[in-house]
């Protein structure tokens, strides 16, 4: 089967028109026949059919996103495979992503900005307390309605409790301009992590530009690692810089405890803005930290059960130049070092879906002394950008 107008998948979805295509499939708007309702129907591209990495992908995330209920999350209503192609029936959400909206204005204000992350970090909370971690957030994935609603889209590459692994041991799924460091470093995915990808949104929201660029996927992702998160614009106000630094944080322990801790902060600087009383200078005391071992625990997200603790003294602003201590920088690279050498990876990026995103950079990092001979031991970049980047033998 070729996806195009007219065609009607199991006798119930006829397709209309294509919205869009990437990598893995094409995204078309759909009626149901009979009732007259419209869809979006998400469809494998014809190449292909029967490939079992594209069906489990796509199962996968009709397993995740079905039973996630929330005005923050586009609904996921059907799933099925049609002549080897696998599909997914979902909202069709009228509005634009994120992403275009960046790229038409450069910025948001604060207000906007806060609106989001409140909106996003809701129905993040509510992906995290059904045991789903997203692991692709970007502003290709955010939906903003006419209305002003954000709709978190595209559960292609998320993981849910007990989800046995699609990928080898070593690679990383997530896109590199937003991956969390842990997992660049081939740690299992958290929600921890979907909160730092909010916050690189956050950050370029205000900047106008991401934190970490590079000539490469892998020089991206590695800098998510071993560089400090660059400062932000002095007239982002300390409150808010504040709130984005924290979500920023190398060590998934020293971010905000949860999505809901974020949500929750976001929508009181909200209150401070509209009531006049933001203070730019003012920072807020130490975020509530989550419990090793079980808020990140591997494979989960941890629940929060909305107890947060009080308040420490508010410490002075710590300066956003601030770099990883030597020890740490030790750690990070050693811990790169060793991974890069018992893995042998891939780095496979497939074209952005438009509303909806397929798999994305998949990765483990070498370290400095390794990154400098990759030309020489068997690395090449292609242009095509299914295929960024491959190691074809191990170091």
């Amino acid at each position: 089967m070729t996806p195009r107008s007219g065609v009607v998948l199991d006798g119930r979805y006829e397709l209309d028109e294509r919205l869009a295509i990437g990598g893995m499939g094409e995204v078309w708007s759909a009626t149901e026949i009979g009732s007259g309702e419209r869809f979006a129907a998400k469809v494998m591209r014809p190449e292909f059919a029967g490939e079992k990495l594209f069906l489990d992908r796509i199962a996968a995330e009709a397993r995740n996103s079905r039973n996630l209920e929330h005005p923050g999350i586009a609904r996921t209503y059907d799933a099925g495979v049609v002549g080897g192609l696998g599909y997914l029936v979902m909202e069709l959400v009228e509005g634009e992503t994120l992403s275009q909206v960046l790229r038409r204005q450069g910025t948001l204000s604060p207000r906007t900005l806060l609106d989001v992350l409140a909106q996003t970090a809701d129905a993040l909370a509510a992906a995290h307390a059904a045991g789903v971690v997203h692991r692709d957030i970007k502003p290709g994935n955010l939906l903003l309605t006419a209305q002003g609603r954000v709709k978190l889209t595209d559960f292609g590459i998320s993981i849910g409790e007990n989800q046995a692994p699609m990928t080898d041991a070593g690679m990383v799924m997530g896109t590199a301009q937003y991956l969390p460091p842990e997992q660049a470093m081939g740690k299992p995915a958290t929600g921890a992590g979907d909160v730092y990808a909010l916050g690189i949104i956050a950050y370029e929201a205000l900047a106008g530009r991401r934190p970490f660029t590079g000539a490469t996927q892998v020089d991206i992702a590695f800098a998510h690692v071993t560089e400090p998160v660059p400062p932000l614009p002095t007239t982002v106000d300390a409150p808010l810089a504040r709130l984005v630094e924290a979500m920023l944080e190398k060590d998934p322990a020293d971010r905000p405890a949860s999505a809901a801790v974020v949500a929750e902060r976001a929508r009181e600087l909200l209150a401070e803005l509209a009531a006049g009383t933001w203070d730019p200078a003012r920072v807020r005391g130490a975020w509530p930290r989550p419990t090793r071992g079980a808020q990140h625990a591997p494979g989960r997200t941890g629940r929060h059960d909305g107890g947060a603790p009080a308040p420490a003294p508010a410490p002075e602003r710590r300066s956003r130049r601030r770099a990883p201590s030597t020890a740490r920088q030790v750690i990070v690279a050693v811990g790169i070092v060793v991974v890069a050498a018992l893995v042998t990876l891939t780095i496979l990026t497939l074209a952005n879906l438009g509303t909806a995103a397929a798999l994305a950079a998949a990765a483990v990092l070498p370290g400095p002394r390794v990154r400098s001979e990759l030309p020489r031991r068997g690395w090449q970049h292609e242009a095509d950008p299914s295929v960024l980047l491959t190691r074809r033998e191990v170091l």
